[in-house]
């Protein structure tokens, strides 16, 4: 049977027939001896990237690229208070969670905060990966079931637990036997055609249509003797397209009838990211029971959290220890606390809300003219990009895509893809300003146009 590709191979390097410098393609064949063979590079001319600053990076040769993409960095890359919390720490104490330290329990305070009441608890780890997992396993402990929901392009990590809930990384990774799918929420294509990108003649009733394949999917699980745990989704829907609109209420309704939790995968709508609330969630109004942090949280430094209701972690927590060496470790906690700290000081929410909107304005404006694009969405700074062959029938256009991240890659303006591949996931650090985007819209429209746009 022949498999999907994952997401993670639609925009990678092929050494076959690739044209490259004499020292790039020398660093490739190097990397390619020492480095294991699930390993992918972006782009068909790799990137060597030695740099960088805010919301730009510096390659080899000393020339400036605009990062649209990386939400890691996610106050601007090599903050320098970031980067003299990490040092300083560093240079004092870093050891783990099992001796008392100050700087745990503050942060630990601060995060708290940020959530809602009910939402009281928090575990630290290295990865979203692990957060997930844990999430999963204390969502099983509470409930007593075992089967989990997903959306049908969902990524959630690489473990044993997290890969077979993560349908992005394609059929030759099977999914768990108590997994189910359902349909990435596409209001887009659920709306009537209006032939212009942003605009619909009529809203879908995006939330009833999202809760009813919740209910069929636990039906399903509940025929084939599988008790329902948790419906595991990303608020944004970061890996199935980019789906910022509030309609989980519905569904989560569902779930808990059902006796399961909402985990929220807050790994890349959190912290800021969406503008106009400081988590994902809280765009649809709803309180999760467990939620799962990770990337952006200490700009680079691998630290990740899972926050939870306290009744919900309990039933786990009571009968099963759990450390973690690095998870919470002083430097981390330092990295994290300055993140927490840049992003009130620098106001990088209200930086997000304003300069998203505007970018999504200025999308929507730019793309009435190139007919490839059917549709621009998102949230703060998350947009989404969908690369169709015509606005009539709205089918993805993986191909038109990837042409497009290469166009982009050569005009020195970097980003990737999502969903099927038709998506342009334009991600960047939260201190993106007008200027980036001024450069990312002229790159843009200039790249559509060598591609036979206008």
């Amino acid at each position: 049977m022949a498999t999907r590709s994952t997401i993670m191979d639609t925009n990678s390097f092929r050494a076959e027939g690739a044209a490259l410098p004499e020292a790039t393609a020398d660093l490739v064949r190097r990397r390619g001896a020492v480095l294991g063979p699930s390993y992918r590079l972006f782009y068909r001319n790799p990137v060597h990237l030695v740099a960088g600053h805010g919301a730009h990076l510096t390659d080899a040769d000393g020339v400036d690229y605009l990062d649209v993409y990386n939400n890691v960095a996610s106050v601007g890359h090599a903050h320098p208070r970031v980067v003299a919390a990490i040092a300083e720490q560093a240079a004092t104490l870093n050891t783990h969670t099992r001796y008392l330290h100050d700087a745990i329990v503050g942060y630990s305070e601060d995060l708290l905060s940020t959530l809602p009441d009910d939402v009281d608890r928090v575990m630290y780890l290295c990865t979203g990966s692990e957060a997930n997992d844990l999430a999963v396993r204390v969502a099983q402990a509470h409930t007593g079931g075992t089967g989990v929901v997903v959306s049908a392009e969902a990524y959630h990590g690489n473990t044993a637990l997290t890969s077979g809930l993560s349908p992005a990384l394609g059929t030759a990774q099977p999914l768990g036997a108590d997994v189910r799918l359902v349909p990435a929420p596409d209001g887009y294509r659920l709306s009537p055609p209006s032939g212009l990108p942003g605009w619909v003649d009529s809203e879908p009733d995006v939330g009833t249509w999202f809760a009813d394949h919740v209910a069929r999917a636990i039906a399903d699980l509940e025929r084939h003797g599988v008790r329902f745990a948790a419906l595991l989704v990303d608020s944004i829907f970061s890996s199935d397209g980019v789906f910022p609109t509030g309609f989980l209420a519905p569904a989560v309704e569902v779930v808990h009838r059902a006796g399961g939790v909402l985990i929220a995968d807050e790994v890349q709508p959190g912290f800021a990211r969406t503008g106009s609330t400081f988590w994902g969630f809280e765009r649809h109004g709803v309180v999760p029971d467990l939620v799962t942090m990770g990337k952006p949280m200490g700009n680079g430094i691998p630290v990740s959290g899972l926050a939870a209701r306290s009744e919900v972690l309990a039933d786990f927590g009571e009968s099963i220890p759990y450390f973690n060496t690095f998870g919470g470790n002083p430097v981390s906690i330092a990295a994290a606390q300055a993140v927490l700290d840049v992003m009130r000081d620098e106001d990088l929410q209200a930086n997000a809300l304003r300069v998203g909107t505007r970018m999504r304005e200025e999308l929507r404006a730019l793309v009435r003219d190139h007919p490839r694009i059917g549709d621009v969405r998102g949230a703060g700074l998350y947009v989404g990009v969908d690369v169709v062959t015509d606005r009539e029938s709205r089918t993805p256009d993986v191909a038109g895509a990837l042409d497009l991240v290469e166009a982009l890659r050569e005009r020195r303006v970097l980003t990737s893809v999502c969903g099927p591949g038709n998506v342009l996931k334009l991600r960047p650090p939260l201190v993106f300003d007008d200027a980036d985007l001024d450069r990312l819209l002229t790159e843009l429209d200039d790249a559509l146009r060598g591609l036979g746009e206008g």
